[in-house]
């Protein structure tokens, strides 16, 4: 590719369709970051300052609901024969500051563009200390502090390795300690 093809990628506006669609999200303050075309006619995954958002094809989609870049809990890009493919772990909260790993979406991208690198650019932004711990058995957890937007303080939770140890008692009472840990270091 060209200096100049670069320099007008990186300066093109999104498509309509993808203006539109965050438009409609209603958010006066979202802007759009990145954008990727997917395979298949698919859409766009589109990377917002809130979150990552997959746009329809059709102007009429609205279903574009929004991960909020907080609850990215990884992200992983694969370069390929097409544009490649993007691997993302969302994070969902099962109980006060306890999240599990939800399944992994699979994007696969015509044309990725910029996206990749904004979205690795979000989500570091995001975290603030990251921290894997043993538990007394076996397995482990990773204690994380995050920046949420509109709140003042990080907020910290617990991500089991494996979801099965959230009903273990012996780990649950490791992971609450491993946590109180890391919280009262963290307190001016």
């Amino acid at each position: 590719m060209s200096l100049l093809d670069q320099v007008k990628k990186r300066f093109a506006r999104p498509p309509e369709a993808v203006r539109m669609a965050v438009e409609a999200a209603g958010d006066p303050e979202e802007r759009v970051l990145g954008w990727g075309a997917l395979t298949g006619d698919e859409g766009w995954l589109v990377a917002t300052s809130r979150g990552l958002r997959a746009v329809g094809s059709h102007v009429q989609s609205t279903d574009v609901g929004l991960l909020p870049w907080h609850e990215v809990g990884h992200a992983k890009w694969t370069p390929g024969a097409g544009d490649g493919r993007l691997d993302v772990t969302p994070l969902k909260e099962v109980e006060p500051g306890v999240q599990a790993r939800q399944p992994v979406r699979r994007y696969r991208f015509t044309d990725a563009g910029e996206l990749p690198a904004v979205i690795r650019r979000r989500v570091d932004e995001t975290v603030v200390v990251s921290r894997r711990s043993p538990l007394p058995d076996s397995g482990g957890v990773l204690l994380v502090a995050r920046r949420i937007p509109g709140q003042a303080v990080r907020e910290w939770t617990v991500v089991f390795d494996d979801d099965a140890q959230r009903s273990d008692p012996v780990a649950r009472e490791a992971a609450r300690e491993k946590l109180a840990e890391v919280v009262a270091l963290d307190q001016p």
